[in-house]
């Protein structure tokens, strides 16, 4: 991997099972990191580790992202850190099933918030920042499989992935012309904090994989990537079936 383009990385949702995975391949490059999750004991041990493994420099700061009318001032901090960026990384959500979501309202809404309004905000910020600030560098966002097709056990999670996938795919026909690399990510069941409660099976990744997989896509400057690469195809049956038969499968 080139290190050139990651000597200088963004992440928000620093402590999210992904982002750690990530981070660690990137302290081991000797990158500087601008860390930034909401969790401060968490984020500390975070930064800890990163300092540990090689890290140039570690700059942490602590937020909830779904306080979107902080993103300006948080994003002037980020560039102030590291002069300038070559990477922005998303990587934080919460899941729901729908059963959940049903019964709470009030969770329905935070996990749209959590998992399309904010993010999408503050990739919209963070791209118009690096075209603004310096012409170049490159957005990657955690999105996921469960965006390419609504299913009954997921459908509001589902629903904010999918949205967040179309409005990245518009934010990167718009940054192109602009010198900005948008990069969608879709993982699919990983094996972190946030999927405990999911009974594991062949399916589940381990975070290193998919880090090593957001890596390498940053390098060869993807546009969207499944990981690991067998979901491209395991999507592409699922939104292959007909609505009229797909509507009755328990998924």
């Amino acid at each position: 991997m080139a290190e050139a383009r990651q000597k200088k990385v963004v992440i928000f949702g620093a402590t999210s099972g992904i982002a750690q995975a990530v981070i660690r391949r990137l302290a081991g490059q000797g990158a500087e990191l601008f860390l930034v999750a909401r969790n401060p004991e968490k984020l500390g041990s975070v930064a800890a580790d990163a300092r540990v493994r090689g890290a140039k420099v570690v700059t942490t700061d602590v937020l909830d992202l779904d306080d979107v009318a902080a993103y300006p001032a948080l994003l002037d901090r980020a560039f102030a850190a590291l002069g300038r960026v070559d990477l922005v990384l998303l990587a934080h959500g919460i899941l729901a099933r729908s059963d959940a979501c049903e019964a709470s309202p009030d969770l329905t809404e935070r996990l749209l918030t959590t998992d399309f309004t904010a993010p999408a905000l503050l990739s919209q910020a963070a791209a118009l920042r690096l075209a603004a600030a310096q012409g170049s560098g490159t957005l990657a966002v955690l999105g996921s499989v469960a965006g390419d097709r609504g299913r009954q056990s997921n459908y509001a999670y589902g629903a904010a992935k999918g949205g967040l996938a179309v409005f990245l795919a518009g934010l990167r026909n718009r940054m192109f012309s602009r010198g900005v690399h948008v990069l969608t990510l879709k993982p699919g069941f990983v094996d972190t904090a946030m999927t405990a409660d999911v009974p594991k099976n062949a399916l589940f990744a381990a975070p290193d994989r998919v880090a090593r997989d957001i890596l390498r896509a940053v390098e060869r400057r993807k546009d969207e990537i499944y990981t690991p690469g067998f979901w491209r195809v395991v999507m592409a049956v699922l939104r292959a079936i007909p609505e009229w038969i797909f509507k009755r499968l328990s998924m």
